[in-house]
């Protein structure tokens, strides 16, 4: 039976659109009433699983799910060894580097040498200062990274934005854009090249579900 790995948050409503328009329907993981992780579709045909978005490439990659989607800002950081597919178009946001509004820095290469930048992100931050030769202490927070210049622990961040909300309500600005993310559709390496349960139909189907039918 196929396995799917579903983000939860933000993602998971388009997840489920997705998969309904190739006739799988997981949308009892939107019931605020149900607790389970792991539900099959009616057509009994399929199975998906519900995990944090951050763990969806590492079922993929171990061979749990054949599928999964992740946002292209996880597959950065976490490089797993999976099929990327299908840019998916929903999910759309961008990785930023952002200080404080009373900062005198109006580009990420004007930061200081050897100052720190706070990020959850840690592999993509490292790796954008890197290609400045730019060399800066990268400090690993994975809660609210806006209080990292706040507090004065660091003169910037790199965190996903979307709105741009929650930067401007805390006095932070955007000063460099590394790259737009959206979500994507992996596979399993294996299961996509052995055609297991049917894989090529469903990505088939996949590719050809425009946006707007979404």
């Amino acid at each position: 039976m196929l396995t799917v790995a579903l983000p939860k948050g933000a993602l998971l409503k388009d997840c489920i659109k997705l998969f309904q328009s190739v006739g799988l329907d997981f949308s009892a993981f939107l019931d605020s009433s149900n607790r389970q992780l792991q539900i099959t579709d009616p057509t009994n045909t399929a199975q998906a699983l519900l995990v944090r978005t951050h763990d969806v490439p590492v079922y993929v990659e171990y061979g749990q799910a054949q599928l999964g989607v992740a946002g292209y800002d996880v597959l950065r950081e976490k490089n797993p060894k999976v099929a990327h597919l299908v840019d998916l178009g929903f999910g759309r946001c961008r990785m930023s580097v952002a200080v404080k509004e009373s900062s005198p820095y109006q580009r990420a290469v004007e930061l200081p040498a050897h100052g720190r930048v706070a990020s959850k992100f840690v592999n993509c931050a490292r790796e954008y200062f890197d290609s400045l030769d730019l060399p800066v202490e990268i400090v690993p927070l994975y809660g609210s990274v806006e209080l990292g210049p706040i507090t004065g622990m660091s003169e910037a961040i790199v965190d996903l934005v979307s709105t741009g909300r929650t930067l401007k309500e805390n006095g932070l600005v955007e000063i460099e854009v590394l790259y737009e993310s959206t979500a994507r559709l992996i596979a399993h390496p294996l299961s996509y090249r052995l055609n297991s349960d049917n894989l090529d139909e469903i990505i088939s189907q996949i590719r050809n579900t425009s946006l707007a039918a979404i």
